[in-house]
């Protein structure tokens, strides 16, 4: 079994985790003391290789993510290395046994996602489009010419992807797309694809692009990996998109596709309809939803902080206020109970129990609390939010556009509802 990640973080770290949990035995018997970082004690339900695998991506993040991320957002700059540094870790696919990637749980790869998005969101939604979306989908739909071909360099960060759904006028309505694949009319053995997508991450920077379309003859949707070597001059664009408010330190762009040869080899051979795209989301949906809950523990991290350090009304701190006690107090349960549900999702998934609805509600949920919270948490600030250099307002612009993608809030409402009631109320 290819456990490369776990591996290198068990060589480094279960001594010391083994001793930590020797100290914690001794302390639960003198009654342990509450650790606000942790409230619920999540870290108790984790296996040794992730805690060892959370702290290593932990250190990497905090190492060598979080120093650069300010002028990143500053300046709207995504550097596409750190996929390579992502790589060297096996912290890309790290879902995916084999090929390179290092086979560890559903809830590892969660933990990293929360590791990085403790940082930024824009990080791990770069991340996350690498990893789930696009190496996930050709694990799961591609031939097995392509897993060889294109897998083990994703996985080091060598080729990066895009994952094309979402449509200038198909945002929450992917069955309604625009863009079709027909035969080539002068290459045997190619389609043509032609059409739009917006909002795609890494698009300007791609090597490969998974483009969902319909083929024209049956209506049917189908998976197509574009190499973006073998498009010829005008038949593959693809723009950035700038002046987000949001998600400033990674980098989003189009796809636009003007009767684009893509070999039919390139077409996932098996699956079709929207069962496709939406398996690739469900994966990016569970590591969005232990990933906002890094971003709303960094929230309150910062709000505690400052709120101990800031000085008001006859020199007393700002957290001797009872408003304000409870705003960290509030954030800190749900940011618990959060981290908690998705653990035990993640659990679930790995025995192959988890339902796509289970999904659903950690990521509304999550994404929900989360920008609820950061936008509380702003207001012990002050003033001082509006500055950048306090990180909390770019945690605010970023998770509302986490509670927008990959499924917003309200659809995934009626994917519960649906699921609650037996009845569609989509159309």
């Amino acid at each position: 079994m290819s456990r490369v990640l776990g591996q290198r973080c068990a060589r480094q770290l279960l001594p010391r985790a083994r001793a930590a949990a020797g100290r914690r035995t001794y302390a639960a018997a003198a009654a342990p003391a509450f650790d606000w970082q942790d409230p619920l004690s999540s870290k108790s339900l984790l296996t040794e290789e992730e805690q060892a695998i959370s702290e290593t991506a932990e250190r990497y993040c905090q190492e060598q993510l979080a120093p650069r991320v300010l002028q990143a957002y500053r300046d709207e700059n995504y550097d596409k290395k750190i996929l390579e540094e992502m790589g060297e870790l096996g912290l890309l696919g790290s879902s995916i046994e084999g090929y390179g990637c290092a086979g560890v749980s559903t809830v590892a790869g969660g933990l990293i996602t929360r590791a990085v998005e403790r940082v930024d969101s824009g990080y791990r939604s770069g991340m996350s489009v690498q990893s789930s979306l696009v190496m996930g989908g050709i694990h799961e739909f591609g031939s097995e010419e392509l897993k060889e071909k294109y897998l083990p360099g994703m996985a080091k960060g060598k080729i990066l992807g895009a994952f094309g759904l979402t449509e200038p006028n198909h945002g929450s309505d992917p069955g309604s797309m625009e863009t079709t694949a027909k035969p080539h009319p002068t290459k045997e053995g190619y389609y043509s694809l032609s059409g739009s997508k917006t909002w795609i991450t890494n698009s300007p920077i791609s090597d490969v692009l998974l483009v969902w379309a319909k083929l024209a003859e049956t209506g049917k949707i189908r998976g197509f990996l574009v190499d973006r070597k073998d498009c010829p001059a005008g038949t593959l664009e693809t723009p950035a998109i700038k002046n987000k408010n949001g998600l400033r330190a990674s980098i989003t762009g189009m796809i636009h596709l003007d009767n684009c040869p893509v070999p039919k080899e390139h077409m996932f051979p098996e699956v079709e309809g929207l069962r496709g795209p939406f398996s690739c989301l469900n994966s990016a949906r569970y590591g969005i939803a232990l990933g906002v809950m890094g971003a709303l523990e960094d929230c309150i991290d910062r709000a505690r902080t400052y709120s101990l350090e800031r000085k008001q009304f006859k020199g007393n701190p700002l957290a001797k206020y009872q408003l304000v006690q409870k705003k960290l107090a509030d954030a800190a349960t749900d940011a618990a109970y959060g981290t908690l549900a998705a653990i035990q999702v993640g659990k679930l998934k790995d025995q192959g129990l988890a339902t796509p609805e289970m999904i659903s509600m950690v990521k509304r949920q999550n994404c929900d609390r989360a920008l609820h919270h950061a936008r509380v948490l702003q207001e012990i600030f002050g003033g001082n939010a509006v500055s950048d250099e306090y990180g909390i307002g770019r945690h605010v612009a970023n998770l509302y556009v986490t509670q927008t993608y990959e499924g917003q809030s309200d659809i995934h409402s009626l994917i519960l509802g649906r699921a609650i009631t037996g009845i569609q109320a989509f159309v």
